[in-house]
């Protein structure tokens, strides 16, 4: 076979992406728009990507106590902690991270990441979609979510690829995040896409040296099961008179989870008491650790996308107001470079780095200036995500802030670009077109993938 020929087999689109071709075309994308985009996507860094650990900081974790640290600033803006040196050249970060000041040389850093929004609740949706809320609601601070959002990375990924039911496409461990106003913050949901594309969640104390993972109910039998399965199909069917489409949704999420129970990879994935005391030690025995170790065990038996919420635990929560430093060097800070750097040890001593991304993520950094409660307060204008794994350049720093860690100093990045890089490292085509409840095509990828710290 030729190369011309073979190239011409690795762009040929098929019949589905032909019969998107007219809505696509409605967005601006021609036929030779869709090719150029397969041939930028057939080589490459693309598809790296078997699954993705999304670590979310919500609060925001201050840049100078973490990845960004301004020695030379004043001290209303530096703070009380210093920079230590990383074993990549050029590197220095804050000094509450030892750990993975050791393991810089697997990390991509990017310090110009930058949007406009103030709002906890309203960022949480780019920062886990890619898509911002229209300008009409931006004036209404907290309100509760939607289900017209845009959907979650994981849901849009279950949506594209569905399982095959033994083990979940999509995990949450931990709790819905709220505010504390109990708002839900926005972006954690299938959104447009339907309840049928909801994660499989966990929320429980990880660390007893034996977990029983309470979704599971291992001690339910299969029979049992199915007859809790004949009693949600008789209620399904009194529903189906009142709302197919909700019905429809529900009809699928059961059948999801009554394939999860009733496989024995499921309980295999989910058991922690299979690792032994040293390596659950190694990362921590509190909510993050335990949940960045249950999601590698999760990743290792194949479940594709695995979210670890860290909000209000006893390790405290990033939306540091008040006492920043405090918190930092007594629970965050700690916590933080215990479970990342272990998380990134042991995926790459089981030979799975390349295989895995390792994304932490955040809604916005903290300000620059220091408040008068030795707080730092919501600042999207500049932050930094430090992240490693598949497809990813190893050892590279990209953008820079200016002096303060107030504003990029170089090109700035949004959550879309962030987002079209995470799909791009799935393997999903950045002219891939969602259809929501009316049938509307949605452009997935508005933003544009960092290539500076792809492989």
């Amino acid at each position: 076979m030729s190369p011309q020929t073979a190239c011409r087999n690795n762009l040929r689109l098929s019949r589905r992406e032909l019969l998107s071709i007219g809505g696509a075309t409605g967005l601006g994308l021609t036929l030779p728009d869709l090719y150029r985009l397969r041939a930028a996507e057939a080589s490459g860094s693309f598809g790296s990507a078997k699954s993705v650990i999304f670590l979310f900081l919500h609060g925001g974790h201050p840049q100078h106590e973490t990845w960004d640290p301004k020695p030379d600033a004043p001290s209303d803006v530096r703070g009380e902690f210093g920079e230590i040196d990383t074993n990549l050249a050029g590197l220095r970060i804050g000094e509450l991270l030892p750990r993975c000041s050791k393991l810089a040389d697997r990390l991509a850093v990017v310090r110009s990441m930058a949007h406009d929004n103030t709002n906890h609740v309203q960022a949480c949706l780019p920062a886990m979609s890619g898509h911002k809320h229209p300008p009409s609601v931006r004036g209404r601070g907290d309100f509760p979510p939607t289900d017209t959002d845009f959907p979650h990375f994981g849901a849009v990924y279950d949506h594209l690829r569905p399982g095959d039911g033994h083990l979940p496409n999509w995990v949450q461990l931990g709790p819905v995040m709220t505010r504390s106003n109990r708002t839900v913050l926005h972006g954690q949901s299938p959104g447009f896409l339907g309840d049928a594309h909801s994660p499989f969640r966990i929320d429980q104390d990880l660390t007893p040296d034996e977990v029983r993972i309470e979704a599971i109910v291992p001690e339910i039998s299969v029979q049992r099961l199915r007859g809790r399965r004949g009693l949600l199909a008789e209620i399904d069917s009194q529903r189906e008179r009142l709302d197919v489409t909700a019905a429809k949704s529900l009809k699928v999420f059961y059948e999801k989870a009554f394939g999860l129970l009733t496989s024995e990879g499921t309980h295999q994935a989910f058991d922690l008491a299979a690792e032994s005391p040293q390596l659950r030690d190694r990362y921590g025995r509190n909510h993050v650790g335990q949940s960045c170790l249950l999601a590698r065990r999760l990743v290792e038996a194949g479940v594709p996308f695995v979210n670890v919420h860290w909000c209000k635990t006893p390790s405290g929560s990033w939306d540091t107001h008040g006492q920043n430093f405090k918190k930092m060097k007594e629970s965050l800070g700690p916590t933080l470079d215990t479970a990342l750097s272990a998380l990134i040890e042991d995926i790459e001593q089981r030979g799975i780095l390349d295989d895995v991304l390792i994304m932490p993520m955040a809604e916005f950094g903290r300000t620059p200036q220091i408040n008068k409660n030795a707080g730092r307060d919501h600042w999207p204008f500049v932050y930094t995500l430090a992240m490693a794994g598949a497809g990813l350049k190893r050892g590279v720093v990209e953008g820079a802030s200016d002096r303060l860690a107030a504003y990029p100093a170089t090109t700035p990045y949004d959550p879309a670009d962030m987002a079209a890089t995470i799909y791009h490292l799935l393997g999903i085509p950045a002219d891939t077109l969602l259809h929501d409840r009316d049938g509307r095509p949605n452009k997935l990828v508005i933003g544009k993938k960092i290539d500076a710290i792809l492989a």
